[in-house]
């Protein structure tokens, strides 16, 4: 019989991979629906989604089910992923930055 320790590392280990595939189905939607409001219904969906398997405690289900679940987001990548205007690779990252000043007093010579 497993121990009450390693039964609550399977469940930690398990709660913590199951939210990193929510929070990156969700960054995913974002590529596809960059409207909020029309990006919302996706999140409700994919919410839906995760809470229809919530019941299931069968590790090899969990497994399959993960593993379906990550098949999934690479089939959904999107070609060309949004980014942020500001944020790096970005339309505007580094856009006009401010020209170097070189002060004559750090060149002795």
């Amino acid at each position: 019989m497993s121990s009450p320790v390693t039964i609550a590392a399977f469940q930690n280990a398990h709660r913590l991979q199951v939210q990193s595939l929510y929070k990156r189905s969700l960054k995913l939607s974002l590529d596809w629906y960059i409207q909020r409001d029309i990006w919302r219904q996706k999140a409700l969906q994919i919410r839906a989604q995760f809470e229809a398997n919530k019941h299931v405690t069968n590790p090899k289900e969990m497994q399959a089910l993960i593993k379906k679940t990550e098949n999934e987001l690479e089939e959904w990548a999107h070609p060309d992923p949004y980014k942020l205007p500001l944020g790096p690779e970005g339309t505007k990252w580094e856009r006009n930055l401010p020209p170097i000043v070189h002060d004559a007093a750090d060149h002795h010579h």
